[in-house]
């Protein structure tokens, strides 16, 4: 008896974790599956959401806004393309230790830029504009608005379709490109001072705004 007790509750088990993976399985496929507007749509309310729910953020708690972009956001940046696109020409040049210390510095410093943006955020709310994609279109824009007091705050998205589903690799503020503005900083400076010199003064920055929202 004891025996086949054992043997049921064994099959149950592999029953069960049969189906926890499966489970698994079909949340990633649905995840990767996800239109690039309700994706940006989802992420957006969910980062609303919690910042609303957390004075820290509130107050730019910079702890708290890393946890919050690394939770939230980064699994759907495509960060190695955004880095190399703002490194321009020069990323094919760079070492693949030199390729890792910029990409680590960047986004130390994107998150310490918005952190300040992040803490302002109260009532607002994203409203997607309506868009044209195919189904076979790999690469798409996202417009939006930030809306809430005061003027609506334009916000677009480029995004690229991945193994891993959309990711976005570059952002539109107010009709700036984030990855055009720094690319023209990264050239003149590496134009100067070659790649090392890029990451040092990106390292000095993030060094001296240690703390600071903004």
């Amino acid at each position: 008896m004891f025996a086949m007790t054992q043997r049921l509750c064994s099959g149950a088990w592999r029953a069960a974790a049969v189906a926890w993976v499966l489970g698994l399985f079909m949340a990633f496929q649905a995840q990767a599956t996800e239109a690039p507007e309700a994706l940006i749509q989802r992420i957006a309310t969910e980062v609303i959401d919690a910042v609303k729910a957390d004075p820290a953020i509130q107050s730019g708690d910079i702890g708290k806004v890393v946890a919050l972009v690394d939770g939230k956001i980064m699994p759907y940046v495509s960060f190695t393309r955004m880095t190399a696109s703002a490194v321009g020409r020069f990323w094919r040049q760079a070492t693949p230790a030199q390729r890792q210390r910029l990409e680590a510095e960047f986004k130390i410093l994107l998150v310490r830029t918005y952190a300040g943006a992040l803490g302002q955020v109260r009532d607002q709310t994203l409203v997607l504009k309506p868009m044209r994609s195919r189904p076979e279109d790999t690469e798409v824009v996202v417009r939006s608005e930030l809306r809430g007091r005061g003027d609506p705050v334009q916000l677009d998205y480029r995004m690229e379709k991945t193994d891993r589903g959309w990711k976005v690799y570059d952002l539109n503020v107010l009709g700036v490109w984030l990855v055009d503005t720094y690319r023209t900083q990264f050239s003149q400076e590496i134009n100067a001072r070659g790649i090392d010199g890029l990451i040092e003064t990106l390292a000095q920055r993030n060094r001296s705004n240690a703390g600071k929202a903004g």
